[in-house]
């Protein structure tokens, strides 16, 4: 029987390290166990802490380039919970520089 991820002791589901990949790392100066799980981060379209810069692409339109992120590949507990915790309340991006972010309340 497969337990929930709740309850589970394996933390494995959150992630893993694909030595073998040609472009790994893709962030060079990640310090824990580079997690390959957010290759492409599920919070592109999202607002979000990480660092970001913007470009306007070959169509005129605004994009985030988040080649200076690492935060969802630093180790694999803490970058699982970070996705989680921004996914809990996404808002999508709108285009416009990055804001601050206080810590989200927990309640």
């Amino acid at each position: 029987m497969t337990e929930p991820k709740e309850l589970t002791d394996n933390p494995s589901f959150k992630g893993f390290t694909n030595h073998d990949c040609p472009f790994y790392p893709c962030h060079p100066g990640v310090r824990r166990t580079f997690n390959c799980l957010f290759c492409y981060c599920p919070l592109i379209a999202y607002d979000c802490p990480g660092p970001y810069r913007i470009y306007t692409d070959r169509h005129g339109n605004r994009r985030k380039d988040c080649t200076d992120c690492r935060l969802p590949h630093e180790g694999y507990h803490s970058a699982w919970s970070f996705i989680q915790k921004w996914l809990d309340d996404p808002r999508p991006w709108c285009g416009e520089p990055q804001r601050r972010y206080r810590r989200r309340d927990p309640s």
